[in-house]
């Protein structure tokens, strides 16, 4: 087959890396792409939200499949686009991608199907929405934008002083656009947190291995919110008890309820979350992969993405033996100084081959580009720098080790990726 994966950062890169591997993958292509993905496959100039774009170049390619990783094409509705034109696409229609693209959506959606989330109300003006907050005199608070905001639109409120401001830089500032017209504020939950990847073609649920995400900039859960600063999996708050539970009163009743409302989700659902005193409950639901998790979750799958993929489009996903690797993976994201404010872009990196890789490792790409024969970057989440092993602290140290041999000026990492991890092991 000849594939064309749509995207430019590390979870497309996981992505191609393990589509590389099944004996069914002839040529891989992507757009945009990024400096490490174009060592592996052919990338063009076409960006990830041109629709049109996108299917004039499958058709170019005459591909055989296309996979559409990012959220905002699938919210635009690519695939539904794809689809149009014959193509054999993974990723959720227009009308499934709304799972991710509106809180107000998916919300209401658990709050119809009694699937276990967090209390909850709507505003679209900020003044009933400060009289909610009023009335309820409960922090920490949870206010997020309506809509996509690149993972950035969520803010934890710890009084009512910046949960005000929080209402009013979104709904009248627009700090995200029209993304934040429209706020959820949700109780703040607490327990551990787990990312839950799964395959779906809208009738069969089949979750991959756990993940656990570190989303603040610096060491000890300080800092801004990131897109992701390293992950590591199996999480080991995700018990079989815990996974049964989500079985249950989650995944397939999402599933289901998807179904029900018309809008069959096929592609990759990602449940983001909270082991509660009270039980597990649903942070946020993502409609594709998510990044950094895919780094260390594709590395462990023991079976053809390949394979995965056409099940899912062909609604056989059932007829697929999805098995595991028993190791442990870790990421540890090198970042550009200054992220996630601004950042420069452009400085050449040091310490990996040819290839973008550094031996005993895989380094996945997120913010980089290839020129004149030198890495340079070109984002704020620059490499995912990955490494399997038979147990968590094995992976870590193989990751650490690899991070010290890479260098760019200004690059920041967090030095505790996976330490909750381990205590909880201990």
């Amino acid at each position: 087959m000849k594939i064309l994966v749509v995207g430019g950062g590390g979870r497309e890169h996981a992505i191609i890396m393990k589509l590389a591997e099944s004996k069914r993958t002839e040529k891989l292509y992507c757009t945009p792409g990024n400096g490490g993905i174009s060592r592996y496959a052919e990338c063009f100039d076409v960006a990830a939200t041109d629709i049109d774009g996108v299917v004039a170049l499958a058709k170019q390619l005459a591909v055989d499949m296309v996979v559409v990783a990012p959220d905002d094409p699938l919210v635009l509705g690519m695939v539904d686009a794809l689809n149009a034109e014959g193509f054999m696409t993974f990723g959720p229609d227009k009308a499934a991608a709304i799972i991710e693209g509106s809180k107000v959506f998916s919300k209401d959606l658990m709050k119809k199907y009694n699937i276990p989330t967090a209390k909850y109300e709507i505003f679209s003006d900020s003044d009933s929405a400060i009289a909610y907050l009023k009335s309820e005199n409960s922090y920490p608070a949870v206010i997020k934008a309506d809509g996509l905001a690149l993972g950035k639109g969520v803010i934890i409120a710890q009084n009512e002083e910046e949960a005000i401001e929080a209402v009013k830089s979104m709904i009248d500032g627009k700090q995200f656009g029209e993304s934040s017209s429209t706020v959820v504020i949700e109780e703040f939950l607490t327990g551990p947190e787990v990312s839950v990847l799964s395959f779906t073609d809208g009738n069969v649920v089949v979750p991959m291995i756990s993940s656990m995400d570190h989303k603040r900039a610096l060491d000890g859960d300080k800092g801004l919110n990131t897109g992701g600063m390293g992950t590591i999996a199996p999480n080991p708050f995700y018990t079989e008890d815990v996974a049964k539970e989500c079985m249950e009163t989650i995944f397939l009743p999402t599933i289901n309820a998807m179904k029900a409302e018309g809008r069959t989700f096929k592609g990759c659902l990602y449940f983001g979350l909270m082991v509660t005193p009270k039980g597990v409950k649903v942070i946020e639901y993502n409609c594709r992969f998510g990044d950094p998790e895919t780094q260390v979750v594709l590395p462990l799958l023991d079976a053809d993405l390949v394979d995965i993929f056409e099940a899912i489009y062909n609604g056989k996903l059932a007829d697929v033996d999805i098995k595991w690797k028993n190791e442990c993976c870790s990421c540890v994201v090198m970042a550009s100084g200054g992220y996630p404010q601004s950042y420069p872009k452009g400085i050449e990196m040091n310490g990996m081959d040819d290839k973008g890789q550094v031996d005993g490792v895989f380094v996945y790409h997120a913010g980089t580009k290839f020129a004149d024969g030198k890495f340079l970057t070109n984002g704020g989440r620059v490499l995912g720098v990955t490494a399997t092993g038979e147990s968590l602290q094995a992976a870590l140290d193989k990751s650490y080790d690899a991070v010290k041999k890479i260098t760019f000026e200004g690059a920041h990492y967090r030095t505790d990726i996976g330490q909750r991890a381990l205590s909880a092991n201990k």
